[in-house]
C-alpha cells in the first residue's frame, strides 16, 4: 500500500495537465462551447441515445452494504505508455510503462485466463448481480495520451481486450494526445469513452461554474464524438469528495472511479477503486498484486 500511495503522490503533481488557475471558460475551445442541455435532475440509469445499443439497464440500486459485499474486480488504471527519458525521475518511471513492459502485463492477462470487461458490465454486477466472465478485470487509460491509442489499443486488441478511456478534453487534436476520429475510433471498436473533465482541474476545489466547464461541455463534446451517451468519470488526480457526488448524479453520471482510496461506504458506485500499475512490473509483478489487493 505505501508504494500505491507514493505512485498516487507523483500523479497529483506530476500528471500531464494545465495549471488550475488556467480555468477560464472562454479558453474552451470553439468545438466545446456548446450549451449544456441536458436535464439538471435527470436519472443517471434513465438517460438515453438511440444511437447507444448498450445503454444502462433501469434496475433498482442495492444498498451501499450489498454493493460493498460484493467481491471487488480489479481495475488497472494506465496513463503513459513509451519508453523511459533519461529526464524522467525514478519515481516517475513507477507510472510511465515502457511498451515493452505493457506488452508483457497483457500478455500476462490473456496466457492467465482473464478477461476484460466494460465499465457497463461492472455496474450491471455491483447493482443487479449480473454474471461477468471467469476471472474478470477492467483496463482504464487516463488522460487522453496518444501512446493510448497507437501503442497501448493495438497490445490489447492482440488478445480481444477492451478498456475504458477517460478523456481530458482540453487535450484532443494536440501534440502527443488522442484526436477526436482517435477517440471515435475506439468508442466505434466497443471500448467505452468517460470523462476526466476539461483540463484535470481538481474536484474538490470546484465553485460556482466549474462544474459546467469541466463536465457539462466536455460530456456534451464527447458525446457529440462517440454519438453515445457518458456514463462513467474518473476524477483528477483520483481525489474525490461526498460534494461530487450529486453533481455527478445529476449529469448522468451512472459511476465513478478513484486511485486506491477506501470507498465511501454509504455511495460506493462514486468512488470505484482502481490501482496505478507500475511501468517496473513485470506480468509476474502485476498478477501477484491483483491476487493479493483485490
Amino acid at each position: 500500500m505505501k508504494l500505491l500511495t507514493c505512485f498516487l503522490i507523483v500523479f497529483m503533481f506530476s500528471c500531464q495537465s494545465l495549471p488550475e488557475n488556467n480555468m477560464s471558460a472562454s479558453l474552451i475551445p470553439a468545438t466545446s462551447t456548446a450549451s449544456f442541455t441536458g436535464s439538471t435532475d435527470a436519472v443517471p440509469n434513465e438517460r438515453k441515445s438511440v444511437t447507444d445499443e448498450s445503454v444502462v439497464p433501469v434496475t433498482t440500486i442495492p444498498g451501499a452494504s450489498v454493493i460493498l459485499a460484493k467481491k471487488q474486480v480489479p481495475i488497472l488504471c494506465y496513463h503513459q505508455i513509451r519508453d523511459w527519458k533519461p529526464t524522467d525521475s525514478k519515481i516517475s518511471k513507477e507510472y510511465i510503462v515502457p511498451p515493452a513492459a505493457f506488452a508483457t502485463q497483457m500478455r500476462m492477462l490473456a496466457d492467465s485466463g482473464y478477461h476484460t470487461i466494460t465499465p457497463d458490465q461492472l455496474y450491471a454486477y455491483l447493482t443487479s448481480g449480473a454474471a461477468l466472465p471467469s476471472k474478470p478485470i477492467m483496463l482504464s487509460f487516463d488522460d487522453t495520451d496518444l501512446d493510448q491509442y497507437t501503442v497501448g489499443y493495438p497490445e490489447m486488441k492482440k488478445y480481444g481486450f477492451k478498456g475504458v478511456f477517460f478523456i481530458m478534453t482540453v487535450s484532443l487534436g494536440r501534440p502527443h494526445y488522442m484526436s477526436r476520429e482517435q477517440v471515435r475510433t475506439l468508442s466505434d471498436e466497443g471500448n467505452t469513452i468517460g470523462s476526466h473533465t476539461w483540463d484535470h482541474h481538481n474536484v474538490k476545489k470546484y465553485a460556482g461554474n466549474d462544474w459546467i466547464t469541466q463536465l457539462d461541455k466536455p460530456t456534451r463534446q464527447l458525446e457529440q464524438i462517440t454519438g453515445k451517451n457518458i456514463r462513467y468519470f474518473a476524477y483528477p488526480f483520483g481525489l474525490w469528495n461526498t460534494a461530487a457526488f450529486p453533481e455527478l448524479k445529476k449529469r448522468g453520471f451512472v459511476a465513478a472511479f478513484q486511485l486506491n482510496e477506501k470507498p465511501d461506504q454509504t455511495d460506493p458506485l462514486y468512488c470505484i477503486r482502481r490501482i496505478i500499475v507500475p511501468g517496473t512490473w513485470n506480468g509476474s509483478a502485476l498478477n501477484q498484486w491483483i491476487r493479493r489487493d483485490f
